[in-house]
């Protein structure tokens, strides 16, 4: 099934669906996008933020936010940092690092034996390698403390290139 034959449900209707096409490629850069986006779609721009803050509210978008370009301000060293972790408290231990202000993004992924042992991986963004390494190895002095013995194993895997990343798209 396309996208654009996805039938509208009473919580996400054909004017909500307008307005996730018209800001799925992010807010114009204006000093009022609500109402530049609004008047676009002849719509209010409270009725934009109303209908935007219900469809976070009720989880048919996840966020509204900035997505900074991490490149373009300084931070060209980028490491996913990779763990072997127990899985008794993989889940708690990758809550507390998903909270770490070094880390961007942090998620639990299932071993691929034997070649793959680590099952939780955190990403952090440096100005260099050994930024990000002192980044990695707080973190592990974090789990160390916090989870004795629960981590067996780790490794910065870094990037090499930019990859273009986007979520879904739904077309108009």
């Amino acid at each position: 099934m396309s996208a654009s034959s996805v039938k509208p449900s009473p919580q996400f209707d054909a004017t909500d669906r307008r307005l996730v096409v018209a800001t799925q490629g992010g807010l114009p850069l204006t000093p009022r996008p609500y109402h530049h986006i609004a008047e676009q779609l002849g719509l209010t721009p409270e009725e934009v933020m109303q209908r935007l803050a219900a469809m976070v509210e009720r989880g048919a978008i996840r966020r509204i936010g900035a997505v900074p370009n991490h490149y373009a301000i300084g931070y060209t060293a980028n490491g996913m940092s990779v763990w072997d972790i127990d899985d008794a408290v993989v889940d708690n231990l990758g809550e507390r690092v998903g909270q770490l202000e070094a880390v961007t993004h942090c998620y639990r992924r299932p071993r691929h034996a034997p070649q793959w042992h680590y099952n939780l991986f955190a990403m952090v963004h440096g100005h260099s390698r050994e930024e990000v390494s002192a980044q990695v190895d707080a973190i592990a002095r974090l789990l160390e403390t916090e989870f004795p013995g629960a981590c067996r194993a780790r490794d910065i895997l870094y990037s090499t290139r930019i990859l273009k990343k986007t979520g879904l798209r739904i077309s108009g």
